[in-house]
């Protein structure tokens, strides 16, 4: 299977519904055919091809896959994974957060096999980082599904509006508007964001 998509500068991502659900194998067939495309599925079957990200994001999410890796591997209790992981959560989606960690007890329970593809797994701590392109209502969605499959924290971070949603299982996400920096809890205790860098330059 293989789809071309053009994106114009402020194109927002394209959602494709085809004839027959779109298997596990066929989708991760269908990202290695076409490796320029950031791709993911919903828990309906439809995929979602999103336009890459710009220059400023993609500064921004290599800082902070560098902080949460460089953290990750000081504590050693856990992996951290980039945005070009895809995991495969209970509610079938599939799904890659810009930023993620899990434990190792987790990850090492997969097979070998499961860890080369998508692993069906979700994910303890996931970050995800909002581009001009991103509609707040859809991000907060994501977020919500990722809490619903499993993560036991999530932060959502929003540079043009300097604000970070932190959203835990079973509580209403609470709002910070500014903030110098991210204490981690939960699975990520011990780890601290700056959030210089991430957040625009004043």
């Amino acid at each position: 299977m293989q789809i071309l998509v053009e994106f114009e500068e402020s194109i927002t991502p394209m959602v494709i519904q085809g004839e027959h659900r779109v298997t596990d194998d066929e989708f991760y067939q269908f990202c290695a055919d076409n490796p320029d495309l950031r791709a993911e599925r919903t828990a309906e079957g439809d995929l979602i091809v999103m336009p890459p990200p710009g220059t400023e994001a993609g500064s921004r999410n290599m800082k902070l896959s560098i902080r949460l890796g460089t953290w990750a591997e000081r504590d050693g209790r856990g992996r951290a994974f980039d945005s070009s992981t895809g995991f495969s959560l209970p509610n079938t989606a599939i799904r890659s957060p810009d930023a993620s960690w899990t434990f190792h007890s987790k990850y090492n329970a997969l097979t070998t096999e499961e860890k080369r593809k998508l692993a069906p797994l979700c994910p303890d701590f996931v970050v995800e980082l909002m581009s001009p392109t991103d509609r707040l209502s859809k991000v907060k969605a994501k977020m919500q599904e990722w809490i619903d499959n499993g993560a036991q924290l999530g932060w959502l971070l929003d540079p043009d509006h300097r604000t970070a949603y932190i959203y835990r299982p079973g509580r209403d996400p609470e709002q910070l508007v500014n903030p110098e920096r991210l204490i981690g809890e939960g699975p990520v205790t011990g780890f601290v964001l700056e959030l210089a860098g991430i957040w625009p330059e004043t």
